[in-house]
């Protein structure tokens, strides 16, 4: 049986074709307003061919992971178009990271919650690397609050799920809270199945 990152490093030749669509019509202006708010060292996480990079703030340092190589090496294509100096990628598991605790001013996911296979571990990970006081931007579609928005979602889930182990149905909001952030904004962007989330490790008392 696939992994999700065997899925991803055979999908990763057509990803960017097969969302397309999706990033002209509005993910690429979302991905604009998330990295906007980015600040410092960040860790983006699962940055899969790189559509962030572009958005990123000047002065920032970026390390991204991903657990497909084949992913990554679309990223780090796009990382020399670009020119860019201060991204650094490696192929690592959002769920096991090889980092310290604390250290990242930022952390930033965008449609990667929804493929994390035990997001909460995921989650808690990037709760233990981000710096308390820092900042965790999470781009994420996920279940909506109205059974009727959610049909079309049901629709499409053995679909997704089988094309690259993702789920539209997960509660991200409510997972992100269980790994201990304090939820401090959230925008609804596409009803409330697409969601910008922006969120705090608490400073320990």
């Amino acid at each position: 049986m696939d992994t999700p990152a065997k899925k991803y490093d055979r999908f990763s030749k057509i990803y960017d074709l097969f969302e397309s669509p999706m990033e002209m019509r509005a993910f690429s202006k979302y991905r604009k307003k998330a990295l906007s708010l980015a600040k410092g060292k960040v860790l983006e996480i699962g940055i899969g061919t790189g559509k962030n990079l572009p958005y990123y703030p000047e002065g920032v340092e970026v390390i991204g992971i991903d657990f497909s190589r084949g992913m990554l090496e679309k990223a780090e294509k796009r990382k020399k178009e670009l020119g860019l100096d201060n991204v650094k990628l490696l192929y690592m598991d959002a769920q096991n990271m090889e980092f310290d605790d604390n250290i990242f001013d930022t952390v930033v996911s965008t449609f990667v919650f929804c493929t994390v296979p035990d997001p909460i571990k995921g989650l808690k990970e990037a709760y233990r690397v981000l710096k308390p006081g820092g900042t965790a931007i999470f781009l994420e579609h996920m279940k909506s609050n109205s059974r009727f928005l959610n049909i079309p979602l049901y629709l499409m889930e053995p679909f997704i799920k089988t094309l690259l182990g993702t789920s539209m149905l997960r509660e991200t909001q409510k997972n992100i809270e269980k790994a201990g952030f304090k939820v401090e904004k959230v925008e609804n962007l596409f009803f409330d199945i697409v969601r910008l989330i922006i969120a705090t490790k608490p400073t320990e008392k």
